[in-house]
């Protein structure tokens, strides 16, 4: 066996740098192993979890990913890789409230903890946050399917009675052929005229629905949420406030796409985008929710 993977004498600290060195030549299962004999020398440092957890999203072992963020979790709650990690295992597993909410703590203790991730924690939480509004709006549509398909029953339910009644009539009223034929006539209308009405009614919902989703442009381009109290920067560039703010207080006093120098005396309400987003909102309140 060769050095690199003699590991019997080695202490938790050398497992993990071992681990963290074949991590970084893609040998995901390698590394997985490593950290697992680390863990069984020092089971109480959370990190190895962590460094476990990500090998296990690597692979795509969602469970044993979200296993290890949570031992990672009991032992030190305020772990911002434990919350972000079980986010993304969450997330693959289509659990989008569980996953919004790890990925939302992750985010808050990063601030707290003064922790620089760049955009990647906030990307994620926007994307959970759309798939989640899309798996809902999948299930409105399916609902709307469903229910349309039982309306449409019941008016052809309806008219059919109607028609077993008229043939009754048939056998007991001395009507003529010709009026017995107009009132046929007038039930068949009156059922395409409803099942035309109500389709024409749940095409119109389906078009408005195709188009619920808010442009990019109407949110911010650090945290990716709606735009609250946009402000303008020297270069033209559009963000939410508090983010801008936070990111020249954080990460340093520049223009995060631009580059340029920028203090936050320089930053302007943008009143314009301002009555943009509030137009949207009040003509489209699913967005709130997005």
């Amino acid at each position: 066996m060769s050095k690199m993977y003699s590991t019997a004498n080695l202490s938790d600290k050398e497992l993990k740098e071992q681990g963290n060195r074949l991590f970084s030549l893609h040998k995901f299962e390698d590394a997985a192993n490593c950290y697992s004999k680390a863990i069984i020398k020092n089971p109480s440092q959370a990190l190895y979890f962590t460094n476990r957890a990500l090998c296990h999203l690597k692979l795509k072992r969602w469970e044993s990913s979200c296993q290890d963020c949570r031992r990672a979790l009991d032992i030190d709650p305020c772990l911002v890789k434990g919350h972000f990690f079980l986010g993304l295992a969450l997330l693959e597993l289509e659990l989008y409230d569980e996953a919004i909410k790890h990925l939302q703590r992750a985010v808050d203790l990063a601030k707290e903890q003064k922790l620089n991730f760049g955009d990647d924690m906030t990307c994620v939480l926007r994307q959970a946050r759309k798939r989640r509004f899309q798996l809902k709006e999948e299930q409105r549509i399916a609902q709307d399917i469903e229910l349309q398909t039982y309306l449409n029953q019941l008016i052809i339910e309806d008219a059919q009675r109607n028609l077993t009644v008229l043939k009754d009539k048939e056998e007991t009223e001395s009507k003529s052929d010709a009026e017995l034929a107009q009132c046929r006539e007038e039930i068949e209308e009156k059922r395409d005229t409803c099942i035309t009405r109500l389709n024409d009614l749940f095409s119109k919902v389906d078009e408005r629905r195709r188009k619920r989703d808010v442009p990019d442009y109407l949110c911010g381009k650090i945290s990716f949420e709606i735009l609250q109290e946009p402000v303008i920067t020297p270069s033209g560039i559009t963000y939410e406030r508090k983010d801008i703010e936070e990111h020249l207080q954080r990460v340093g006093h520049f223009d995060p796409v631009t580059r340029v120098r920028l203090t936050q005396d320089q930053l302007i309400p943008n009143l314009a985008m301002k009555d943009v987003v509030d137009s949207f909102l009040q003509e489209n309140e699913w967005a709130l929710d997005y």
